[in-house]
């Protein structure tokens, strides 16, 4: 089947927007900071311009982090379409298996528009335990639902139990003949975090690509309405993309990200521009929707701090402030050549290349020892304590284009990984095709005689891992550190030894 019907394109001079414009908004958005993945403009239902950042592409999956919570509200507006739920319906009356025996008055209140908007009147967020509903409708309910904004991702992820609820179809099953397959997005290439009861995790468990998410709030640009037919009824279109909730709050909790304190629609969140809004994932996954220019701006990218995520939404304010015409302008045909060559060589940049150490001959093909500490390609380097994906032993096997991590895990994984050591990533194809993450990048550089350098990237996340592997007689020493923005500590140095 193919899901990519592929949208109409249109020089940007033919929609009212300088192809020098477009240029000058990349050059901006490349020197604020952040990483810059993918990104997409549409202006008059024409796309403009489209690019990704070598070695990322518009095939792969990236992780959307907070953006998966407007997949979920999504999934409830079609139930809600179909007539399967209703807005004010209670969550007692929805769940009362996991419902205390005498709810409290605020609980008794409480609704999925509620939840929709961030109004569950709580002043915690629920934990993901095992069983995570029961725990959902057991924290107390402090505040009138409705009329105090919290941020509550196992909320939004509850979205997806009220779907499940209502149809007996968990997130992917219940938006794949909705959803998925009538707006252009290939369900087989989506993946999911799920909870421990099999729950999709609505509130940031979705990797998808820059166009899945293009299209998705390309729906609700349109209305609700793909191709003549109307899949989200147009109240609920309205509601989820005005302001249901004052979200002013957040100048407290993230006041590096003040487009949040805008107002929120049904996860959904409002912008500084007239009648804008966006979906919005961790890290600078936007999706952008700006009614007033008929324009739609879908960014992937890695900003390690709400800081940088919000320089991206500004050099976006600044970047469509100078569109001032809505038909075409005259043609540009340099700034066009030189926009079309821009999109066609962007690159994140090349590693650092230094393949040359005498420590080589002495460390190439011995076996060391994890004595203490995580190190591990798999997440474990910000856990706390030795997960089972930890390292027990590995070697480093050198050759003319770098080296091949050799490694066996505490739980008796082993695994191959190769580094290059010559300015190049190498993609390493890990794991099971239906596994999350698959694709690892490694590359490597000597930074002294006895300093190795490796980074390690899942390239479908926006995380990469740095170890600096310090070689000392028969010990050595790893300092790790990531690009997460959930990054709460520094990762502790890793020992062992020469075995």
């Amino acid at each position: 089947m193919d899901y990519r019907k592929p949208f109409e394109k249109a020089r940007p001079e033919e929609v009212g927007v300088p192809s020098k414009l477009i240029l000058e908004y990349i050059d901006n958005l490349e020197h604020s900071q952040t990483e810059m993945h993918g990104l997409m403009i549409m202006r008059h239902n024409k796309m403009i311009a489209e690019g990704w950042w070598t070695p990322y592409g518009p095939n792969l999956r990236h992780g959307l982090q907070s953006h998966t919570k407007t997949y979920a509200a999504t999934a409830v507006g079609i139930a809600y379409t179909e007539g399967l739920l209703k807005l004010d319906e209670r969550l007692i009356d929805i769940f009362p298996d996991e419902s205390p025996e005498e709810p409290s008055e605020n609980l008794k209140l409480l609704t999925v528009r509620d939840v929709l908007c961030m109004g569950c009147g709580m002043e915690t967020m629920p934990f993901n335990s095992k069983d995570w509903i029961r725990e959902f409708m057991h924290t107390p309910v402090v505040h009138k639902p409705g009329t105090k904004y919290m941020y509550n991702s196992t909320g939004s992820t509850l979205l997806g139990a009220i779907v499940r609820k209502k149809t007996g179809l968990g997130l992917h099953d219940y938006l794949t003949p909705r959803l998925f397959n009538k707006i252009g997005i290939n369900p087989d290439n989506l993946r999911w975090m799920c909870m421990a009861d099999g729950m999709e995790v609505g509130g940031g468990g979705l990797f998808a690509t820059t166009e899945d998410n293009f299209r998705l709030m390309k729906l609700y640009a349109d209305g609700g309405v793909w191709e003549g037919e109307r899949i989200l009824a147009e109240d609920y279109v309205k509601l989820a993309t005005t302001n249901q909730n004052d979200s002013a709050s957040e100048s407290v909790n993230n006041p590096e990200a003040y487009d949040n304190f805008l107002g929120y629609g049904f996860q959904i969140w409002m912008c500084k521009p007239h009648k804008a809004y966006r979906a919005d994932g961790a890290m600078g996954q936007f999706t952008i929707v700006l009614p007033d220019l008929d324009m739609i701006i879908a960014i992937n990218e890695t900003a390690m701090g709400a800081h940088w995520a919000q320089s991206t939404l500004d050099i976006t304010w600044k970047f469509i402030e100078k569109i001032t015409e809505n038909g075409p302008i005259d043609a540009d045909e340099e700034g066009y050549d030189r926009l079309t060559r821009k999109l066609h060589t962007l690159n994140i940049g090349n590693p650092a290349c230094q393949p040359f150490s005498p420590m080589i001959k002495e460390i190439s093909g011995k076996k060391f020892k994890v004595e203490s500490g995580d190190f591990t390609p798999f997440g474990g380097n910000f856990m706390i304590g030795a997960g089972p994906d930890g390292i027990d032993t590995f070697s480093l096997d050198f050759d003319d284009y770098g080296f091949i991590w050799n490694f066996v895990t505490r739980n008796d994984r082993a695994e191959k990984i190769r580094f290059t050591t010559n300015g190049t990533r190498f993609s390493n194809m890990l794991g099971k095709p239906e596994d999350i993450h698959q694709i690892y990048l490694g590359d490597a550089y000597w930074e002294k005689d006895n300093v190795l350098v490796m980074h390690g990237r899942w390239v479908e996340t926006c995380i990469e891992d740095t170890y600096k592997l310090v070689f000392e007689g028969n010990k050595f020493r790893v300092d790790s550190d990531n690009t997460s923005a959930f990054r709460f500590f520094k990762p502790k140095p890793i020992y062992g030894e020469r075995v």
